[in-house]
């Protein structure tokens, strides 16, 4: 294997693969079967680096003897790169991850302050899992290159990183919400988790109100001065969202220390789902669907079992329209897929349960022997299938009570390569910010949820095209390339400036 150092490093808690174990007990590495999704996103970047290195963890009940390489090269689609892979033990990954992660930080990076659970964080583990991340980083990064920090779970890294390596360019993506002062500072561990995100050269979410909530707590705990102000892209200003904002911080200063701060939002393989769309067993599936629905309308619903993407209020709704709507009662179902992500955990299990509570109460309530009205899914559907649904809905219902971005809406809206169907977004969803076009609900208000969803079934086929067309227009301008293009500018003008300030005058 080469020693030769990498130019681009990312860190992600993924490996950029799946691992296959066979019957001999063997187990292969499997490249990603869908280019859409954000490791094959993150992998694509490696075609524009020379050399390419990928840091994940990977389970192993005794670190010093993990009984794997920590260092690979793979050979794949996107190249040849390697993955430096850290041996963590199921009970590391569980404080780590499991606990730290989801049980404190989840909540509050979403605005659940009551779900915020402190007791049971062993927060030096999760110093150590992060500073193991770091040690990788700084063992593969070459000099002046770009180390590039995925997600909330590595927020220690960035500011370890540069500890071991100074001179190395670091950039850090948020794929969640970003809270307010006021809800980020319930965290006893803010003042470090804001220092070692100051360590980097440019700090990335997928909205202005996530960038501007950052710079607030930022400004709370340290001395930092905003030296660059600019007003909002027209294309992001939506008057009917909880999101929107008009103008936002893109660079700050601390301790000398220029760090550019953006919003860049993440947007699905437009190209890939429209030719998924397009197949012959695509046609014939949605046709399969269409033949089953026998003329009634279908709503679809797709996301996480969690607290935060809103389910329980989602299916109450619903209930309420049937109620109030006796003329729906047979017209129309909900497809409601909600996968459960982390199995292990407490507080998912009970939302599963209350799922299932609710749909079989609706469907006892209104259901007859020709027709329940929801049908409620636990099991993740191949992507592959899942855009013959998208095209067979004719809602597609999105409302989280919180979200990051929200890329089924956006995978919705590129299958709909005939040009119909209604989208239902959540104003709290980051997703809702650039697709004015849907129909925007808010989750937390009764009827809000119900009259969207009438205004929705009932929509003139005029309007649904031409909010279709819109919506297909904006998911394609912010698609995943565009994303790419992005954060590829924003590590450039990184390289540039720190390369100035290394050059005497």
């Amino acid at each position: 294997m080469s020693d030769e150092k990498s130019d681009l490093v990312i860190l992600y808690h993924r490996q950029p693969y799946e691992e296959i174990e066979g019957d001999d007990g063997r187990v292969t590495l499997k490249e990603n079967t869908s280019p859409n999704g954000i490791v094959p996103t993150l992998k694509s970047f490696f075609g524009n680096a020379e050399r390419g290195s990928w840091v994940a963890w990977k389970l192993a009940e005794d670190p010093s003897d993990p009984g794997f390489d920590r260092v690979i090269t793979i050979e794949d689609s996107f190249g040849s790169y390697r993955v430096a892979r850290l041996p963590l033990t199921p009970d590391q990954v569980k404080s780590f991850y499991h606990i730290t992660s989801k049980e404190a930080f989840w909540p509050i990076l979403h605005n659940f302050k009551e779900r915020y659970n402190y007791d049971p964080v062993d927060w030096p583990t999760f110093r150590e899992v992060n500073w193991a991340f770091a040690e990788a980083a700084a063992n593969e990064a070459a000099e002046g290159a770009t180390v590039w920090v995925h997600d909330y779970n590595l927020w220690l890294a960035p500011g370890y990183i540069r500890q071991l390596r100074p001179d190395v360019n670091i950039s850090f993506y948020h794929h969640t919400p970003f809270p307010g002062a006021d809800m980020f500072n319930v965290l006893p561990w803010r003042k470090e988790i804001v220092e070692s995100l100051l360590a980097c050269d440019v700090v990335g979410f997928h909205i202005p109100r996530y960038v501007d909530n950052f710079v607030s707590v930022v400004q709370s705990l340290l001395d930092v001065e905003v030296t660059q102000r600019r007003k909002v892209r027209p294309e992001w200003i939506n008057e009917g969202t909880a999101l929107s904002e008009r103008s936002m911080p893109t660079e700050i200063e601390f301790e000398g220390r220029t760090i550019t701060v953006s919003a860049s939002p993440v947007g699905v393989n437009v190209d890939y789902i429209e030719e998924q769309a397009a197949t012959k067993a695509t046609d014939a599936q949605f046709a399969n669907i269409r033949d089953e629905l026998n003329g009634r309308k279908m709503i679809l619903s797709v996301g996480r079992t969690d607290y935060t993407k809103g389910g329980i209020e989602q299916l109450e709704s619903f209930g309420r329209v049937l109620r109030d709507n006796p003329q729906l009662r047979g017209q129309v179902r909900l497809l409601h897929v909600s996968v459960v992500a982390n199995r292990g955990m407490k507080a998912y299990q009970d939302i599963q349960n209350e799922l299932e509570q609710t749909a079989g109460r609706i469907n006892g309530a209104f259901g007859t022997f020709e027709w329940q009205p929801i049908a409620l899914i636990s099991r993740a559907i191949p992507f592959t299938d899942l855009v013959a649904y998208y095209r067979a809905a004719d809602v597609a219902w999105i409302t989280p009570l919180a979200d990051g971005m929200n890329l089924v809406c956006k995978e919705y809206a590129a299958s709909r390569i005939d040009g119909d169907g209604v989208l239902v977004l959540s104003e709290f969803a980051g997703a809702a910010v650039d697709l004015s076009a849907a129909v925007m609900a808010n989750p937390f208000s009764a009827r809000s949820m119900d009259s969207a969803i009438m205004q929705a079934l009932d929509m003139p086929e005029t309007e649904r095209r031409d909010r279709m067309a819109a919506l297909r227009e904006r998911v394609r301008m912010f698609d995943i390339e565009a994303w790419a293009k992005d954060q590829t500018e924003l590590f450039r003008i990184a390289s540039d400036r720190r390369r100035a300030a290394n050059t005497p005058e």
